[in-house]
């Protein structure tokens, strides 16, 4: 009941009027922050959008990504004989072949010890010039006049000569097998006056066979032609190179109670030597002293 000039308040609104005011206030700022809100995630979304643009930079990184994956995988296919995986490593069976070895390995805190497994790693094939060889036994040790054929020889003594290695090699494509010889010395002067003394005596550094063992030395006029020695000084060291028919142990030779073997045929034609000989000479004398050329 009202009195006379006063009317009924309506919903919403209190005695003074001013309730509908606030709450219209409030009504108007909750509408703005919503639209703020949509404004702002739609804003989110466009950014997001332009994120995933491929850009320039990006798809360099990708190209970049992609070929490391494509050489890995050239890796992994372009196997060496005998590895576990292709590329990872030899296999139980080739690693119970590992070449035979006579003598002390150098202390690995040299660097420029004759460590035979850093130079020609038994499970890897050797190539050079074109010429592919797999290494055998080796001989190594401090006492250089081991490598003479006849060690009553004074060819390295007081010579300065530290140290020696030496390596057998069957060659891949090619029945040769090759004896490399390396000598360390003090200095480049000692190692350069050897290499003079070993060429004005040929024959003098022994050939050793794949099983270590050291082959007779050739009988005068039976020498193949090609067979010579190869000598070369690089920086402190000496590299001492010579290739035989592949069946070179049984020439010349014979066990007890039966007779010699025959001089093996030649296995390639030329004009009246051996070129597979030579070629394996000169390819392993290059292997040989490449790791040497800038100590």
């Amino acid at each position: 009941m009202t009195t006379q000039g006063e009317r009924t308040p309506t919903p919403g609104e209190g005695q003074d009027g001013r309730a509908g005011q606030r709450t219209g206030a409030g009504a108007a700022g909750t509408s703005a922050e919503a639209t703020a809100a949509g404004s702002t995630a739609a804003d989110g979304t466009a950014r997001s959008r332009r994120g995933w643009r491929l850009t320039g930079r990006r798809a360099v990184g990708w190209v970049v990504v992609v070929g490391v994956v494509v050489a890995g995988g050239w890796i992994i296919t372009r196997p060496t004989p005998g590895d576990y995986i292709p590329g990872l490593g030899p296999s139980t069976k080739d690693s119970a072949r590992t070449p035979p070895v006579v003598g002390a390995p150098p202390p690995t805190t040299d660097p420029e010890a004759l460590n035979a497994d850093n130079l020609f790693p038994a499970q890897r094939t050797v190539e050079a010039i074109g010429y592919k060889a797999r290494r055998n036994g080796i001989r190594q040790g401090e006492q250089c006049d081991e490598v003479l054929q006849d060690r009553t020889q004074e060819l390295l003594r007081d010579s300065g000569c530290r140290a020696y290695l030496t390596v057998s090699f069957t060659g891949v494509d090619h029945p040769v097998l090759s004896s490399v010889t390396l000598l360390r010395f003090t200095d480049q002067s000692a190692a350069a006056k050897a290499a003079e003394a070993l060429r004005a005596k040929p024959g003098a550094v022994a050939f050793i066979l794949a099983d270590t063992n050291i082959a007779p030395a050739p009988s005068a006029g039976s020498a193949k032609p090609g067979s010579e020695p190869r000598i070369e000084a690089v920086g402190h060291y000496v590299t001492v190179t010579s290739s035989r028919p592949g069946d070179a142990h049984q020439a010349g030779t014979a066990t007890p109670g039966t007779p010699g073997a025959t001089t093996p045929t030649p296995t390639a034609s030329g004009t009246g030597g051996e070129p597979n000989l030579d070629e394996a000479t000169r390819a392993l004398s290059y292997a040989a002293g490449q790791p040497f050329v800038w100590m």
